[in-house]
């Protein structure tokens, strides 16, 4: 099982915001993020990666032939 959970680094010590679901040991991995601007109820905006060069095709809501026999 994986489990995300959010946290401060401050002071070589890493805090977090909540209790993980196993108090056993267990490997983790941890990532720094440089903005820190980021929360974790932010989210992604529509069209926030727009600026980036991604977008979502015309035909994003097109069948696939594959699926047609489900429908």
């Amino acid at each position: 099982m994986h489990t995300a959970i959010t946290g401060t680094y401050e002071n070589g010590q890493v805090i977090l915001d909540e209790l993980p679901p196993t108090m056993r040991h267990a490997q983790v991995i941890v990532t720094f993020i440089e903005n820190t601007e980021w929360t974790p109820n932010q989210g992604v905006k529509l069209g926030s990666l727009a600026q980036r060069g991604y977008s979502i095709p015309e035909d994003f809501n097109t069948l696939i032939d594959d699926f047609n026999e489900y429908f």
